[in-house]
């Protein structure tokens, strides 16, 4: 039935692609930063120093920040920090956000402020190796985990809200630059999948929450996009779906029940389940995806809906939620897609860039024929080349 292959086609999970090489010699460790009041978001509240070899990487630092969830409630959050060797340019380093792909729904899921965790262990290697080629350039690295997969309990991670990804990683990097005082106010941002989703948004979101940073770029590699113009059309009527596809399909699907449920009372979640999903969505609130997606076989994807998510609030809320802006981006993005890409499938990539070059938006993309994420060499050559573009103009202090 097409409306059953588009759905399975369209709920899927997410990764990274990337290659590991040494580590530098040690550097002199900066002293720790702890500030221990509450404050606004972008607050700093502790960055721990971390030994060479932390995420296979050099110059880490563990961070904990404030944030705010979508409601803007103040809320803890936390990430990763790397600051690159050596001497700082004049205007000091400049900033790459990393955001990372999905791993979850509740603490310590994100891997980024605790490692140790490490869902998907191939994937967390694939990210930390794309973290290394931007620090090995000579960009400070700012990897936040996102609200709700961070080191604190606080509820379930609202999965794909564009508002809560925007803020983690934009006030990480005023975070960053508490901690680290050689670090410029320039900065760019980056991500595959949920973290191209989350990247985009940032981009879209510093315009008018960050203006005092002198913002360069965004990559946005595979990015989740379009995802509300389909889900609606989830119903009773879809079948299970079999194997380790159906098993991502109901993973992805779930997570985004999960954290609107959790996020948006104004989207009445609770008036779309049957019983059975009520308590499968109780039960996973806080799984990580490796055991989130173990727990979705046999799932029966319709099961879980006693109505159409068609009707009612639901599909207004779920805009608002995670769409991602097609205009008033300004500074330049460089998509990275892969035509073959079946877990965010192409048709929405092509909407999306279709979006953007009707309404302007100043973008390039470099297309490939790969697994979701994966990059080839024009891939990494392109962002080589886009970055060295974007910091050609001396950094801002």
């Amino acid at each position: 039935m097409p409306i059953t292959a588009a759905f399975t086609r369209i709920l899927a999970a997410t990764l990274t692609a990337g290659a590991l090489a040494g580590i530098p010699a040690a550097h002199a460790a900066p002293p720790e930063f702890t500030a221990s009041q509450p404050g606004s978001a972008g607050t700093l509240i502790t960055a721990t120093t971390e030994p060479d070899g932390w995420h296979n990487l050099w110059g880490g630092s563990a961070v904990e920040y404030w944030t705010t969830r979508s409601s803007g409630e103040p809320v803890k959050a936390s990430g990763a920090l790397f600051v690159p060797s050596g001497q700082p340019p004049a205007g000091g380093w400049p900033i790459m956000a990393w955001d990372h792909g999905t791993t979850g729904l509740g603490p310590r899921c994100g891997c980024q402020a605790d490692p140790e965790r490490e869902v998907l262990p191939y994937r967390r290697r694939e990210e930390d190796a794309i973290m290394r080629f931007f620090l090995s350039k000579g960009y400070a690295v700012v990897a936040p985990d996102y609200v709700g997969l961070g080191v604190f309990d606080t509820g379930p991670h609202p999965y794909l809200e564009i508002s809560t990804e925007a803020g983690a990683t934009i006030d990480m990097v005023k975070a960053a630059r508490a901690a680290r005082p050689e670090l410029s106010r320039t900065w760019a941002v980056s991500g595959a999948s949920q973290g191209g989703h989350a990247a985009l948004g940032s981009s879209s979101y510093q315009v008018r929450t960050a203006p005092e940073l002198d913002f360069r770029g965004t990559i946005a590699i595979d990015p989740a996009s379009d995802v509300e113009k389909v889900l609606p059309i989830a119903g009773p009527w879809v079948p299970a779906l079999p194997g380790p596809t159906g098993q991502d399909t109901n993973a992805f699907f779930t997570s985004i029940l999960v954290g609107i449920r959790a996020t948006r009372p104004d989207a009445q979640v609770d008036s779309y389940l049957t019983e059975y999903g009520r308590q499968l969505l109780d039960s996973i609130r806080y799984d990580c995806l490796d055991e989130l997606t173990d727990r979705m076989a046999g799932v029966d994807t319709g099961a879980i809906l006693s109505r159409p998510l068609s009707e009612g609030p639901f599909p207004a809320v779920l805009r608002d939620y995670m769409i991602v802006a097609t205009r008033g981006y300004d500074a330049p993005i460089l998509l990275l897609i892969n035509a073959t890409d079946t877990t965010v499938p192409s048709p929405l990539h092509a909407a999306l860039m279709a979006e953007f070059a009707a309404n302007g938006v100043d973008f390039g993309s470099v297309l490939g024929t790969g697994g979701h994420t994966e990059l080839n060499p024009q891939m990494w050559a392109a962002m080589d080349d886009f970055t060295n573009r974007i910091f050609a103009a001396p950094t801002v202090s």
